[in-house]
C-alpha cells in the first residue's frame, strides 16, 4: 500500500550544483574509510565518522575526529534546510556505498536525532515503511546533489533501507544528537 511521505521528510532536488558536487567529491575521494561490521558481518559500504564515532557493534559513541573543514560550508547549508539553529549537527558520516551494496530496514542509532543527508554521483531509491505490520510505505528516487530531512514521524516512526544500486555512490549525512534535541525542544 503506497502513501505519501510521512510527516517530517523533506526533500530538495539540486541541494549542490554540478561544480560543487565534482569538489566535493575530489575531497571524499581523499578520506580514509572504514568498514561497517554487524554481527560480525563485514557490509559492503564503507563509512568516516567526524565529530562522534559510532560502534556499530556495540550501538555506542565516542568522541571522533572533528568534521572537516571542506565539509562545513555544507554542513550550514544541511542546518538551513533542517530549520536548525547554528552548530546542532555535531555528526558527519560519509558513507561510500560501491557497486551492489545497499542498506537494509532501519532508524539511524537512538543517540542521534535530526538526520540531513546529501547524495552524490548516482541516484538511489529511498524506501520507508512504518505501521503494526509495515504496511504503510512510500519511496522515491534521491537523487545526485539532493538532499533530504528525516525528522519528526519519519524520524522516529518509520524506518527506512536503500536497495542495492548499480553504480558507486556516496552519502555525506550530518546528524544532531537526541540528547541535544530535548534541549530545543520546548
Amino acid at each position: 500500500m503506497a502513501i505519501d511521505l510521512p510527516e517530517g521528510f523533506a526533500y530538495q532536488a539540486n541541494f549542490l550544483t554540478e561544480s560543487e558536487e565534482q569538489k566535493l567529491l575530489q575531497q571524499v575521494r581523499e578520506i580514509s574509510f572504514s568498514e561497517v561490521r554487524l554481527r560480525g558481518v563485514v557490509a559492503r559500504r564503507r563509512v568516516a565518522h567526524f565529530g562522534w564515532l559510532y560502534g556499530y557493534e556495540t550501538w555506542q559513541i565516542e568522541p571522533g575526529p572533528p568534521i572537516p573543514p571542506f565539509l562545513l560550508s555544507l554542513k550550514e547549508r544541511a542546518q538551513r534546510l533542517a530549520r536548525l539553529e547554528p552548530n546542532r549537527l555535531v555528526e558527519a558520516l560519509i558513507t561510500e556505498y560501491s557497486p551492489g551494496a545497499g542498506i537494509g530496514w532501519h532508524r539511524d542509532a537512538s543517540v542521534f536525532g535530526i538526520i540531513n543527508s546529501c547524495l552524490a554521483l548516482s541516484p538511489c531509491r529511498f524506501r520507508l515503511r512504518s505501521g503494526p505490520k509495515r504496511n504503510q510505505r512510500a519511496s522515491l528516487v534521491v537523487e545526485p546533489r539532493s538532499a533530504y530531512v528525516l525528522r519528526g514521524e519519519a524520524r522516529s516512526r518509520w524506518q527506512h533501507s536503500i536497495p542495492t544500486t548499480k553504480a558507486l555512490r556516496y552519502s555525506i549525512t550530518f546528524r544532531t544528537l537526541r540528547s541535544e534535541d530535548s534541549k530545543f525542544a520546548g
